[in-house]
Order: structure tokens, then sequence, then C-alpha cells
């Protein structure tokens, strides 16, 4: 029964910071924005600049992953449940803390996967905490799948894997995106609907032209064509390096009739600066911060938006190059006016294929390397007594 304790216990650890540490590297900007949201709640956001929030997103991130990982396959079975202990023995005062005080909505644990509230998120750590002192008093009751000599392989490849996963995040788009602007998202209906008085998360979505203040919002997502959405929360802060390429792509809008709107939060001062810098000849309008750092984890980054539905995402590592038979057909006619072929299902069959399957292979392969040790053995012990007498 204790034997049955202990694994059931670690298997409920394992799914629970594989799942957290993954949902985290997919989008280590999001992570970040919550590690910043703490440290306001603590007063002390000014202490840290934007690259060291970063670095603990992605340090966070892969720290969580991989203890999973440890602790599913077994591995450094004593190191890894006191770390794991240590965690949980740190963060459970901390969701009390928000519990009683709710300085932040939500914990982030599992970004925007799966969203809890902050007394849900300190009954779930109880229980945590619970299963890591279990696991932390009797680690080597926990059997492996993955024999000693071989664990450094599991190791390796799982923190190279989460660290790519969040570089890829960074420099594309999220793998997953889990957030209420997702490409398929119809904005025009979640509007409607909002408006009828459902409770959406879209309150703070809104589009004022900054030269005259007009709303537009309604005018846009009504639109039956493309319509263009740069998106920077913070021009100051924006990447600049493909100024060309965004111009590029405004003149290819202009000339075909599609609305081409610059969205951001900063100052008249900012937005001027940027024009000067860049030679800008898009409108810019005004549009909460927090649901910019929403729509796309990019700064600035792309949307394109066909009939009120988002179609199409770009980081501003990834804008779309038109070349000179591009610049003259329609958005109708090529393929980035086309819903994206990429889907769920293939991109977790993809996960499956360079991370899972490699790892049970191993982990099979390990198996029955053992078995054959073992009957080797057992043969020779057999045939030992035989030959001495």
């Amino acid at each position: 029964m204790k034997k049955l304790c202990v694994n059931l216990c670690r298997m409920v650890l394992a799914v629970t910071f594989i799942l957290s540490g993954f949902v985290k590297a997919v989008d280590p900007l999001g992570t970040q924005y919550k590690i910043e949201d703490y440290l306001e709640a603590m007063h002390i956001g000014a202490l840290l600049p934007g690259w060291a929030t970063l670095g603990a997103s992605v340090l966070q991130s892969a720290v969580e992953f991989s203890l999973g990982i440890f602790l599913l396959f077994a591995i450094r079975r004593r190191l890894t449940s006191r770390l794991i202990l240590l965690i949980m023995a740190v963060m459970t005062p901390l969701t009390l803390w928000l519990a009683l005080t709710n300085p932040i909505s939500d914990c982030g644990c599992f970004g925007d996967a799966v969203v809890l509230t902050n007394w849900q998120t300190f009954w779930k750590n109880i229980v945590l905490l619970g299963c890591a002192v279990v696991v932390a008093l009797w680690p080597k009751e926990m059997f492996r799948f993955v024999s000693q000599s071989n664990q450094w392989i599991v190791i390796n490849y799982s923190v190279l894997f989460v660290l790519a996963i969040s570089a890829w995040s960074l420099y594309y788009l999220p793998t997953f995106d889990f957030r209420p602007y997702h490409i398929g998202t119809d904005l025009r209906t979640q509007w409607q609907r909002m408006m009828d008085g459902e409770d959406l998360p879209y309150a703070d979505f809104f589009i004022e032209r900054v030269d005259d203040g007009e709303d537009i919002t309604e005018a846009v997502l009504a639109d039956t064509s493309y319509v263009f959405l740069l998106v920077s929360p913070h021009l100051e802060q924006a990447d600049d390096s493909r100024l060309d390429l965004i111009n590029e792509l405004y003149e290819y809008a202009h000339e075909h009739g599609y609305p081409f709107y610059c969205l951001t939060a900063s100052t008249q001062q900012h937005i001027d600066r940027w024009h000067d810098i860049t030679g800008a000849e898009y409108p810019f309008c005004l549009t909460d911060e927090t649901t910019l750092k929403t729509v796309i984890r990019s700064n600035p980054g792309l949307l394109l938006l066909k009939d009120g539905t988002v179609i199409r995402k770009w980081s501003h590592n990834d804008l779309p190059a038109l070349d000179e038979t591009a610049t003259a057909q329609p958005l109708e006619r090529q393929e980035i006016g086309q819903m994206p072929g990429d889907s769920v299902a293939g991109k977790i069959t993809a996960i499956l294929l360079w991370f899972v399957l490699p790892l049970a292979l191993l982990s099979l392969a390990d198996r029955l390397w053992m078995w054959t040790k073992w009957l080797r053995r057992k043969s020779r012990n057999a045939t030992e007594p035989h030959e001495s007498h």
C-alpha cells in the first residue's frame, strides 16, 4: 500500500508539473507578464528590468517541466522529490496570501490554458503539498522507467526540448494559443454577444482613433473584407528591425483597399516619435494595454481579420514578405489571405513524435536491455552450481 500511495502521489505531481511547465514554455511572454503582476502586487516591480523577468519566465517553465519529467521517470529520486517539496512549501503560503488579499485575479499556474481562482489554486496546492511530503519521505518506493545509466539521456533531452519550445515561441508566436484572440475567433460575434450582456473577456477591447477620438471598433469588426491590425502595446519598446516590411505591407493594403491600423497604448509623444522614425502613413488607434498584450505576444505583431474573424497572426520576426507577383494579387488569391492549415491536432501530433515517442522508445529499449541482463545473470547463476559440482 505504501508503494502504491507513493507512486500515485508521484504521478499526480509529475503530470501537474509537466503541464504547468509546458503551458508556461509555449507562452514565455504571458508568464513574464504574470511575474510582473506578482512583483507589482508586492510593490517591487521596479527592481527587476524586463530582461530579468523574461529570463525568470523561461527558467521557471524549464524547471517545472524538467522536474515533472524527472519525477515521472524517477530520476535522481531523492533530490527531485526534495526540490518539489521545497517548491510547494514556498508556493502554498504564497497562494494563501493571494487568496486572502486577491491582489491579482489568478496565479497563472497553467497560463491561459486553465484559469483557476485564487482559492482554487490554494486548495490545489494543499493537495500537491501533501503529495510532495509523501514522495519526499519515501523516494525509493518510486519505480524507474529508465535505468540509472541511461537517465542522462532523459535529463538532457527534456531540458533541451523545453528550452527549444520557449525559444521558438519567443521568436515566432506561442505554439498553442489559449487566449480569446486566437486564430479562428469570430470577434464580431463575440463583440455582439458582449453588448447583449454576456460576460465575455472582450470588455476592454476597443479601437479609438488618435486623431479625432472616434470609436471605430464596431466598424472594424463589421468590415466584410480584410483588415490589417499592427499591434504594439508600447511603441517605445517595439522592435524596429522590420520597419521597411511593415511599410510595404501597408502600401500593399492601401493599394488593394484593405484598412490598416496601428493599435497601441502609447502616448501621443511616443506615437509622434514612431511616426518620425518610421515614416508611417497608417492611422494610429488607442487600445487597452493589457488587451493588446493578450491579442498577440509580439511587439509589434500583425493580425489579419477577414469578415471580423482572426485568420492570421504574425510575430515581427515572421512578417509575410510580398514579392512583385504577390503585390499584384488580392489576398483572396494568396496563401496569407486564407486560414492556416496547421491544426491543434497536428501540433499535438508533432509534440508526440518529437518528445513523447523518443522517450517511450528509450524506456522500452532500456527495459528490454535490463530484462536481457537479468536473464543472462539468472542463466549464469543456474549453471554455476552444476559446474562446481
